[in-house]
């Protein structure tokens, strides 16, 4: 009673009778390991790029391997229910890296200091809230949506889990799509034979360019979320490149002054600089009014989702123990509910949380965090199911936070620079949250299609955020510090010096000082002398070309555009007007919104991988008009089989090329070693197309592999 019913017909790998090995000691630690080098990982590769990629299909394949050949020194094969509790752990590595880097990097652009213990907990607390928020949704989400939400990661886990759990046919698939997708990772990514991203621009067209990143996972995705979703997204995407930023670019070429957000005229502008100064105002718009347009829809069963869990509550407190199946048994909401209320008391009383005196603004946060943190949590997982993880915009549901805890400032007249930091951390802890809620509602999909305990999982998850924080944190601080350059700098101002003192290139010591919230000098860290008078800039490392921190850098343009009352409403009104445009048409405004978020170059291999699936129903006769049932039921075949090896074989390739790009001699020198394909002046031997004809046809294999075991 109060159950959301399990989908009729549906059976999972493991049936709810059997009880295999799955919540041990083993696949905690091997999981938290995994998540501390994908952590790291995807740290850098966020703040070097502004993305990063979903782990849980690469941890899933290497938990698999490594328990079958080291199955002695570990004590056993492992069990799949198992290998899930290891890549569930290890998913948080990224998860929580990906929130964090995103948004606390803004703290050094705006003149503050690069904390660990500031990211420690914010970290931890965003993580933990991220798992308790999507417990009582799990229902809703994952069961009774099963079959519309197709969770793309978390269904290519499961299929991976499951074909290396049978050791047959099925898993060769897998990986032969492993392999293609590692080596043309390789290819691209490390001996860079062709472009990675090749372009083109359209005659008479001005400032319009068409980019594809020819990433092998990206494809992936996309054949598993299949053409609809994929093919909304690349048009959102197109409707930026192909339509908007022309547009900027005509009407603008002949402005002399700069159009506030960006310091040069449009003229000057490149389309990547239109994109990053207008573009991405336009799309955060548009996110956050997808968001809201969701959540009203889902609001009603949601609702009954919650009721479900109070229910269950109620009854398992009458007696009796818990009579549930054990692939329906959850964590007590009584324990997410203490755990809610026992963070936002937590958060209330955090230093990090109160930038200035005052109880009222830590309060204020907290409050405003435990209210955003569900919303977009369930914005995110429903993101996640849609289009997966490696689609789903975490950094403009920060935006969005950002922009409603800033103006909820402004009404209280809270508008000095100290409150940045405040509007910074509530706005990271939701991010993380949310960025969080979407993989573990990954994880908990692949769980349901395994037949995993959701509890057990859920538990598998936390600790997992526990474990990566400290890492994530530590890899923060290093980037930072290896790529920090000091160089001569003076400006009209006297500044304030702490007690904190720095050897300069000229062999001196000056004391450290941090500006913020100043017309004459940029916010940053300066070294001063004796009298506050300015001699030297520190150029840190976050904000260098080595990591610019893109997302994070919006960041910090919208917190200081709103409490300076200079963000650009008018491009962000145009993107909240867009979402609800397309509603009102029947198109899902989220899946557009997202494409008009991203880069064009993430979209068009997700078009180019959906295509592929088309192209393969229409052969067969499966698409959506023909026979939805037979269409459900390809979810698990060979193409999907054949592009979740394809995931994961980019994802690892690309998380290991990224070490790559380290700011070490060694790791430079061998990073040009193996950068074959490119000459002395960073030209590629081979042109992009033919790059490009390669990764079209990976796109053919997809095809003919399902084709040919349609027929077989």
């Amino acid at each position: 009673m109060g159950q959301i019913p399990t989908p009729s017909g549906f059976k999972p790998f493991v049936p709810d009778g059997e009880s295999p090995s799955e919540l041990t000691f083993r696949a905690l630690a091997v999981g938290s390991l995994l998540g501390l080098v994908f952590g790291a990982s995807s740290v850098y590769l966020a703040l070097r790029v502004g993305l990063t990629v979903s782990a849980s299909v690469p941890i899933a394949v290497i938990s698999i391997t490594l328990f079958r050949a080291f199955s002695k020194v570990l004590g056993g094969r492992a069990s799949i229910l198992e290998n899930t509790v290891v890549q569930t752990t290890g998913s948080a590595g990224e998860s929580i890296a990906a929130g964090v880097a995103f948004t606390l990097p803004a703290l050094v652009l705006l003149g503050f200091p690069m904390d660990w213990t500031r990211t420690l907990v914010l970290s931890l607390c965003g993580g933990v809230l991220g798992v308790l928020m999507m417990i009582p949704l799990r229902r809703y989400l994952i069961v009774k949506e099963h079959g519309v939400l197709t969770y793309p990661e978390g269904t290519a886990c499961a299929e991976v889990l499951m074909a290396g759990e049978e050791k047959g046919a099925q898993a060769a698939f897998v990986f032969k799509g492993l392999f293609v997708g590692l080596v043309f990772k390789l290819v691209t990514a490390v001996t860079r034979l062709w472009n990675a991203i090749p372009e083109i621009h359209i005659p008479s067209l001005k400032a319009s360019k068409v980019a594809c990143d020819i990433s092998p996972e990206l494809m992936g995705v996309g054949y598993i979320i299949g053409y609809r979703s994929s093919a909304i997204m690349v048009g959102g995407g197109l409707l930026s490149w192909l339509v908007l930023i022309p547009a900027i670019a005509l009407f603008g070429d002949g402005r002399v002054l700069p159009l506030f957000p960006s310091t040069i005229p449009i003229a000057e502008m490149s389309p990547d600089d239109i994109w990053s100064k207008y573009i991405r105002y336009i799309g955060a718009g548009a996110v956050a009014a997808g968001g809201i347009i969701n959540l009203v829809k889902a609001m009603p069963t949601i609702i009954s989702s919650f009721r479900a869990s109070f229910k269950d509550l109620k009854l398992s407190g009458s007696g009796g123990g818990d009579s549930r199946p054990r692939t329906e048994r959850d964590l007590p909401i009584s324990l997410v509910l203490g755990g809610s209320i026992g963070l936002a008391l937590f958060m209330a009383f955090m230093p990090q949380l109160r930038a200035v005196p005052g109880f009222g603004v830590a309060l204020i946060s907290a409050s405003a965090i435990v209210l955003f943190g569900f919303f977009f949590s369930v914005v995110s997982s429903r993101i996640t199911g849609e289009l997966g993880s490696s689609s789903n915009p975490v950094s403009g549901m920060a935006i969005a936070t950002l922009m409603a805890t800033c103006l909820v400032f402004i009404l209280l007249g809270w508008t000095g620079h100290a409150y940045t930091a405040a509007a910074l951390s509530i706005g990271t802890v939701v991010c993380i949250a949310s960025s969080n809620a979407g993989t573990t509602s990954q994880d908990l999909k692949t769980s349901f299609l395994v037949g995993g305990t959701p509890w057990k999982q859920q538990v598998a998850i936390i600790v997992g955020v526990m474990t990566s924080v400290i890492v994530i944190g530590w890899t923060l601080q290093v980037i930072n510090a290896n790529n920090t350059r000091i160089y001569a700098a003076e400006y009209p101002v006297v500044l304030t010096a702490g007690d904190e003192s720095r050897e300069a290139p000229d062999g001196q010591k000056y004391r450290v000082a941090r500006a913020g919230g100043l017309d004459a000098i940029p916010d940053g860290t300066y070294l001063v002398d004796g009298a506050g008078n300015v001699k030297f800039r520190v150029q840190e490392g976050i904000g260098s070309e080595k990591a610019p921190a893109p997302q994070a850098t919006l960041m910090s343009l919208v917190i200081k555009g709103i409490l300076t009352q200079k963000l650009p409403w008018g491009l962000v009104l145009l993107g909240v007007f867009t979402s609800i445009l397309m509603e009102i048409i029947g198109v899902p405004a989220l899946a557009f919104a997202v494409g008009m978020y991203l880069p064009l170059e993430s979209t068009t291999p997700v078009f180019l991988g959906g295509l592929a699936r088309k192209v393969y129903e229409m052969t067969t006769g499966r698409g959506e008009g023909a026979n939805p049932a037979a269409h459900e039921t390809d979810d698990a075949g060979p193409g999907v089989l054949y592009s979740s090896g394809l995931v994961a074989g980019g994802s690892i390739m690309g998380l290991a090329a990224s070490f790559l790009s380290f700011p070490k001699p060694w790791v430079e020198t061998l990073a040009a070693t193996l950068a074959i394909g490119q000459d002395a002046n960073g030209a590629f031997v081979l042109p992009s197309w033919v790059g490009f004809a390669v990764f079209c046809g990976i796109a053919f294999l997809i095809y003919r592999t399902a084709l040919k075991a349609e027929k077989a």
